[in-house]
């Protein structure tokens, strides 16, 4: 038998056994020596099998520990709730209700500046030539691990004297701000794309190899169709799920 089919055997058994729940979030896998007596193959078949595995981010290969199944329970971001609430009512920042509300702990380090932005978000934002912005960084946490990253940028004209503009948590979310400075979204345009993360990304967020990120980009806009914000978020594609829920009329 070809040593290809041979180590996607063992791959095939293994992913099963993850994939039934036999191998749960953060069990161990056999050994390398288990799996070569088991499947009659040879070190570097099961160590292509275990590669192919850690390459689709089922597994975690920790030197001298062994190969562990990692914990792919995603977290259920619904974009459509972010703005759902009534005016006036008070709510948490969106991500921290989502994680709450799944019994996990969130948390994030906030970076704020004001900067040129680039092109891409000067054009959605409609900004003059040269015209500035504050960003809010986000590196954001779930259960202490790093989750996902959120860029928010906002006209500084519009901002520059308000909480946004300030390097500090806000506990009801930048929405609200910016509904409280009048300038409340009524309407909002997402894209989503996917592609692999760069060396940066990956290290921020402890990517495993051959883990794909999710690009989320939301457009907020104001009563008169002005722009407002533009958030930019870089989810792990193992740690997320996207929901959104349309009524038909």
């Amino acid at each position: 038998m070809a040593r290809s089919t041979l180590y996607q055997q063992v791959a095939g058994e293994l992913r099963r056994a993850i994939y039934s729940g036999e191998l749960g979030p953060g069990a161990q896998l056999p050994t390398e020596m288990d799996l070569m007596d088991s499947h009659e193959v040879s070190r570097n078949t099961v160590r292509l099998a275990l590669a192919e595995l850690e390459n689709e981010g089922l597994i975690t290969r920790m030197r001298r520990r062994g190969s562990f199944v990692r914990d792919r329970r995603a977290l259920l971001m619904r974009p459509q709730d972010e703005l759902s609430a009534s005016p006036g009512v008070l709510r948490r920042e969106a991500f921290a209700d989502a994680v709450t509300k799944e019994g996990r702990k969130p948390g994030q380090e906030i970076e704020v500046s004001i900067v040129e932005p680039p092109e891409e978000i000067a054009a959605r934002l409609e900004l003059e030539e040269h015209s500035v912005a504050v960003v809010r960084r986000r590196l954001r946490y779930v259960d202490d691990q790093p989750y996902n990253t959120n860029d928010s940028y906002f006209p500084h004209a519009l901002v520059r004297d308000s909480e946004i503009a300030r390097p500090a948590d806000i506990t009801r979310g930048a929405n609200r701000v910016l509904e409280e400075l009048g300038h409340r979204q009524v309407r909002v345009v997402d894209d989503i794309s996917a592609r692999m993360p760069t060396p940066e990304e990956s290290t921020r967020l402890q990517l495993e190899p051959g883990t794909p990120v999710v690009v989320y980009v939301r457009v907020g806009y104001d009563r008169e169709d002005t722009p407002v914000r533009v958030a930019v978020s870089v989810l792990p594609a193992d740690k997320h799920l996207i929901r959104y829920e349309l009524a038909l009329s």
